[in-house]
């Protein structure tokens, strides 16, 4: 026996037969999905990086408080063939005659910026790319400008410093979303010289390097091993955080999608592959007759798969790359910049996927042909003697477990996924159980044709089983993709409502809170918060003062011990926060309460009932912490990590901060703004409307995946509907000699049908909204996300129907088939 010619005479002749056909389909969806959605998220991820290069001014950050750092981060830099820029960050008051504004300062060197564009404009208005402005020189923004009734080309004095106003901030990289005062941009020389920088000033110091990937890496190694104290590291994943976190719950829909259709596909393969097994049988024993070996046997088996996969793999990639090309120019568009090139990683890492699927699936019934006796050439009715068990019979398992972990990307997606096709695969086993034991306890009391319909379920124990596990699983994916995921996507839009803040105002004073209030209602803002904001020090925990070395794990805690930390006090519970623990703070207590958020209480090591001594000020306040709170950073709303109780906040110092929604571009705004000088208004529609548009592609882009993973869902039906195909055309073909009618014998095909497709489709029904529930809260960050009952509940009903229409379409097409012909010949 020549294996591999055998191998493909046998792929030429049985293609036609169905189920190598549907192995091949079942491929090409699997890896086309994989494909595509590795490699969009691969070239967004690249777009991402480099779009926050540019809002970070470099392509890695090392900064330090308080103390400039060593000349050695600017030497190593150019040793490894980056360039560098230093500056340093810093609080002051600037004047310009009488007037006065406190603003945040960046001093900058003439390197800046490594990446990116300052853009600046001119007294009339023409707008140019800048570097750092010569000394004497400063660039203002528009508040600065406005508070100080200057304008460019006008004089500004900074610590003793006479300078000139050379442009108008249009832009600048390292600027953040959310500034607590205007920005000046200074020459680093001038600042170093003024005075401002001397012991004891509260001033960052920054290195930002810029250059090839590698060196980069090198770098940010070398870094770290000499980083100060209280100095750390701030890379490009880090600067854009605001649409990081939109890009990767997209990216979870999308991975989702992608594995239902792959996990989907191998069900498909192990039902086809089933049935191509005991298709099979006759042919095998055959061979063995003929002289064949078991290894022979199997070597030839196994070419012939490899000789379906390869062209199957390669066209499912090469249709995946084609979809993420046209999902990626709608996502190129968010980000700006010159496109990632196609990497090629996604593709054949999903060839790899493609191959492991068709073997970890379609092996283990294929090897069940190693046990087929010679004998069975003569007598069909004999049973093929199984070993009692094989390592490889647990492939199945093993690749959709690795799948799952190796696909997901995410370890709460493949844990939650995983969990929930364990439980759908158990309940659907244990119903199954008790759905055969009960009819035959009853199946005596119903009429003839549905009698023996329903028995045929038992009569076919093993395959029963089997055929209703793989509908439930494939229907608890179809409702997964048809039901939750949109309502998923529905939800995730509704985050971001059109009242959704746009505007942030800073540095309100008490006093001005009433005409605030009564001008933005003129203006007919929406969705008004007003909170106290106070500015602090974090000073000790249970009366032990805080030492940035206590926390030497997380440089996060450091900075905050060293820093300035900011709380609010209400006496309501903000709208974009939930109390996970304790209780809300009372309105006036005996003693200050304080409520943390989660990040917080875990980052610090606090339990309910610690205390925490804050100063602001002069005041000191020692507050105990009643309440933990989750917090939904992504609403664009006022939101703390520290809140007080209102009777302890309001006596200390402090302004107010705002946001509202308005419709944007309302000129009434610079009214406001001039008549209130020292506000700060800050325009983030730039940021809601790049999330707006990654949420409304990222949908489109899960459109097109769930296409594929809705096409391997159909697949697995068929196969599933097919897998007892053969034993029921012999049935039906000895019914009809014995005289039963077409009427008797669609009572009997329906009544077996129905209850497959009903079992099947309350299983998955459930599973899919309990899958839905621990994806929303456990993936996306919906905790009052409720999957739509009554769409469940019709799919459910949907989901018997067609099981049942497509089984009795099946079962017309095999009873056209002459009895003698099929009673001759077998199944």
């Amino acid at each position: 026996m020549r294996p591999v010619a055998f191998a493909a005479r046998s792929l030429r002749r049985e293609f036609r037969h169905g189920e190598l056909a549907t192995l091949a389909a079942a491929l090409v969806l699997a890896v086309a999905a994989l494909t595509a959605v590795g490699t969009l998220a691969s070239r967004v991820e690249s777009a991402i990086l480099a779009s926050a290069a540019e809002l970070l001014g470099g392509d890695l950050g090392v900064s330090a408080r308080r103390e400039a750092l060593p000349e050695s981060f600017s030497s190593e830099a150019g040793k490894l063939g980056l360039a560098s820029s230093r500056s340093v960050e810093f609080s002051s008051v600037v004047f310009a005659g009488e007037n006065s504004q406190f603003s945040e300062v960046r001093a900058v060197d003439a390197a800046f910026p490594l990446r990116g564009k300052l853009v600046v404009a001119d007294g009339s208005g023409v707008q140019s790319v800048a570097h750092a402005p010569a000394r004497g020189q400063v660039y203002a923004d528009h508040a600065v400008l406005t508070t100080l009734g200057a304008s460019v080309g006008s004089a500004l004095q900074l610590g003793g410093h006479d300078l000139s106003i050379a442009g108008e901030i249009v832009s600048a990289p390292g600027s953040s979303v959310f500034q607590f005062a205007p920005t000046l941009i200074m020459n680093l020389e001038d600042a170093e010289s003024s005075g401002l920088l001397g012991i004891g000033s509260r001033a960052t110091y920054r290195v930002l390097v810029a250059g090839d990937a590698a060196a980069v890496e090198r770098y940010a190694a070398w870094a770290g091993q000499n980083l100060p104290a209280m100095a750390r590291l701030t890379t490009v994943a880090e600067a854009q955080a605001n649409l990081r976190s939109a890009f990767e719950r997209g990216e979870n829909f999308l991975r989702l999608a992608a594995l239902l259709a792959a996990l989907l596909a191998g069900i498909a393969v192990a039902l086809a592959a089933q049935r191509f097994a005991r298709r099979k049988t006759e042919e095998v024993a055959l061979l063995r007759c003929l002289g064949a070996s078991r290894r022979e046997i199997v070597l030839a088996l196994s070419l012939e798969l490899v000789l379906l996969a390869l062209p199957a793999c390669l066209l499912g990639a090469a249709l995946g790359i084609g979809m993420q090309q046209v999902a990626f120019l709608f996502a190129s568009q968010l980000l700006g910049g010159v496109a990632p090139a196609l990497p090629l990683a996604p593709a054949a890492s999903a060839f790899v996927v493609g191959l492991a699927v068709l073997f970890g699936f379609a092996l283990p019934p294929l090897l069940r042909l190693r046990d087929v006796e010679p004998m069975r050439v003569f007598r069909r009715d004999l049973q093929t003697r199984l070993r009692r068990f094989d390592a490889l019979y647990l492939l199945p398992l093993l690749v959709g477990g690795g799948l799952i972990l190796l696909e997901s990307g995410s370890s709460k997606l493949a844990g939650v996924l995983a969990g929930a096709l364990a439980a759908v695969a158990v309940a659907t086993l244990l119903l199954s159980l008790l759905l055969l034991k009960g009819l035959r306890a009853s199946s005596r009391r119903l009429p003839g044709a549905l009698r023996f319909g329903l028995a045929n379920l038992s009569r076919r124990r093993a395959l029963t089983l089997i055929q209703v596990g793989a509908l439930a699983l494939s229907l608890t994916a179809l409702n997964l993709l048809a039901v939750v995921g949109p309502s998923l996507l529905d939800r995730w839009r509704a985050d971001l409502p059109q009242d959704t803040p746009n505007y942030f105002a800073l540095n309100l004073q008490p006093g001005q809170k009433a005409e605030f209030e009564q001008r933005l209602a003129a203006l007919g803002a929406s969705n008004l918060s007003l909170l106290p904001l106070a500015a602090g020090k974090l000073v000790a925990i249970n009366g032990k003062p805080l030492r940035a070395s206590d926390y030497a794990e997380d440089s996060r805690a450091g900075n905050w011990i060293e820093g300035e930390v900011r709380v609010s006090w209400s006496e309501q519970l903000p709208p974009s926060n939930r109390v996970t623990a304790g209780s809300w703070l009372a309105t006036d207590p005996p003693t200050a309460e304080l409520s943390v958020d989660r990040g917080w209480f875990e980052l610090f090591r606090l339990e309910l009932g610690d205390n925490m001594t804050l100063r602001v000020g002069d005041s000191e306040v020692t507050a105990t912490v009643t309440s933990v709170r989750e917090i939904d950073w992504d609403s664009f709303r006022v939101n703390f990590f520290m809140m007080l109780d209102p009777a302890h906040g309001d006596p200390l110092p402090h302004s107010l901060i705002s946001s509202f929604h308005l419709p944007p571009g309302n000129a009434a705004l610079a009214t406001l703004s001039r008549s209130m000088p020292n506000l700060s208004l800050i325009d983030v529609n730039s940021i809601l409307d790049r999330v707006r548009d990654i949420i409304s592609r990222v949908s489109s882009a899960v459109t097109w995946v769930l296409g594929f993973s809705l096409a391997a869902g159909i697949l697995v039906l068929l196969a599933a509907l097919a897998a007892t195909a053969d034993e029921r055309r012999f049935e039906i073909a000895l019914l009809r000699t014995l005289g039963a009618h077409g009427r008797q014998l669609t009572a009997a095909v329906l009544g077996e049908f129905a209850a497959l497709g009903l079992l099947a489709g309350a299983v998955a029904a459930a599973g899919a909204a309990g899958t839905g529930i621990a994806l929303a809260r456990n993936v996306f960050r919906m905790p009052d996300y409720w999957p739509p009952a009554p769409e469940l509940a019709g799919m459910a009903l949907a989901s018997a129907l067609v099981v049942m229409l497509a089984g009795l379409a099946g079962t017309r097409r095999i009873a056209r088939t002459p009895p003698m012909r099929v009673l001759r010949y077998g199944s």
